[in-house]
């Protein structure tokens, strides 16, 4: 795992590790502007923690922290005495709340709520959660049941994340909650290669699309179904980027798996996805070629791992969504998937919108999509 560590810069020698946690990467260091100490270090198991150096900056986080409890404590600014702070608090259901801490009477004055039209005790609570994969890699996640609802033989929602190479984090999430309304449980998992959990975690993931990266979440599926939390009939897979590719996966190589699949800018085929890297990745080219395979050298390895290929075996109704000016996954990634489907008659809704990139920005298109996508799920996993 990443740590803190003083270096010698003149000849690069490891002089002391300051801080370090063997499960998890640290991921962010904290100074203090009136000292230029450091003050504190901050990784994430499921909540963001902080370890501190600094005796005053642990006792003001500590107040801090019981007067906003089962919260996430961010201190974006301090004044130059460093006795007035700005402290930004955040949670699972709230986009946060801003307040001034005064560390001479220990007191929070509320600046600003970010989202005061949210109410909290309407929304879902984002659990964390762990199992095992079959190859006994502890895979780590979290589970979203909508609110007034036992977790027991529920209509699921499987989301896992883009990147691949990033992270679920404990935060509010618009779409988990807008699908926990609508009556989904919703699972969310940090598959192989995802960041925070040290480098050998990250790259068991080499040229592993399709294979143990797709099999870390359909273990997740299995682990919902055997706990009894899912329905097994009624599961849909909802990803967007590396999700979408996920979505597509799930469909093509695990069929029997998912009731339906909504595939938001993912890539079908590898192949023109190296092809189209845009000018901005290509000092990324070789790495991807490491990371994913290469298209040459390792033609079946490639082939093998694109949905595209085995969209033979895609028989559940697919919703895909699409920006045509997408620079990363090209809108010919959709197209293909699209047209394959179509040639066999599965049921594959399309929505394009030409006015987006990589993912809709565009508030009515947004609200577009999360109608459309709203009434498939009504459609096909029946509540």
């Amino acid at each position: 795992t990443s740590a803190v560590i003083k270096i010698n810069p003149k000849s690069g020698r490891i002089l002391k590790t300051i801080f370090k946690n063997r499960n998890y990467d640290i991921t962010a260091l904290n100074y203090s502007e009136k000292t230029k100490n450091l003050i504190g270090a901050g990784y994430t198991d499921w909540k963001l923690r902080y370890h501190f150096f600094d005796k005053k900056f642990k006792r003001i986080y500590d107040s801090i922290k019981r007067q906003v409890q089962g919260r996430e404590i961010h201190i974006p600014s301090t004044d130059d005495s460093e006795n007035l702070l700005v402290v930004k608090a955040v949670g699972d259901r709230t986009r946060g709340q801003y307040y001034l801490y005064n560390d001479k009477t220990k007191s929070l004055e509320l600046l600003l709520d970010s989202s005061p039209w949210l109410k909290e005790e309407l929304l879902s609570e984002m659990k964390p959660i762990k199992y095992r994969s079959r190859d006994g890699l502890v895979i780590n996640g979290y589970l979203t049941v909508p609110k007034g609802k036992l977790a027991k033989d529920l209509p699921v929602v499987i989301n896992p994340h883009g990147g691949p190479w990033h992270r679920d984090t404990w935060r509010f999430n618009p779409q988990v909650q807008f699908l926990a309304n609508r009556g989904y449980a919703v699972l969310q998992m940090n598959f192989r290669g995802s960041t925070g959990y040290g480098k050998k975690f990250w790259m068991s993931s080499f040229k592993q699309w399709g294979l143990r990266m797709q099999d870390d979440i359909t273990d997740g599926v299995n682990w919902l179904v055997e706990k009894g939390i899912a329905d097994k009939d009624r599961i849909c897979i909802y990803g967007g980027s590396y999700g979408g590719y996920a979505t597509l996966a799930g469909l093509a190589f695990t069929p029997d798996v998912y009731k339906c699949g909504v595939d938001y800018v993912g890539v079908s085929n590898i192949f023109t996805l190296m092809e189209t890297v845009p000018p901005y990745w290509e000092p990324m080219r070789e790495m991807f070629y490491e990371m994913i395979g290469h298209p040459v050298k390792e033609k079946e390895l490639v082939k093998n791992a694109s949905p595209l290929f085995s969209a033979d075996r895609i028989n559940a109704p697919l919703l895909v969504v699409q920006g045509a000016k997408d620079p990363r996954v090209k809108k010919s990634e959709s197209d293909q998937i699209v047209a394959a489907l179509k040639k066999r008659g599965v049921d594959v809704p399309y929505l394009v919108k030409d006015n987006e990139g990589h993912g809709f920005r565009n508030e009515e298109n947004r609200f577009e999509f999360y109608r459309t996508m709203e009434n498939f799920l009504d459609k096909h996993l029946k509540l």
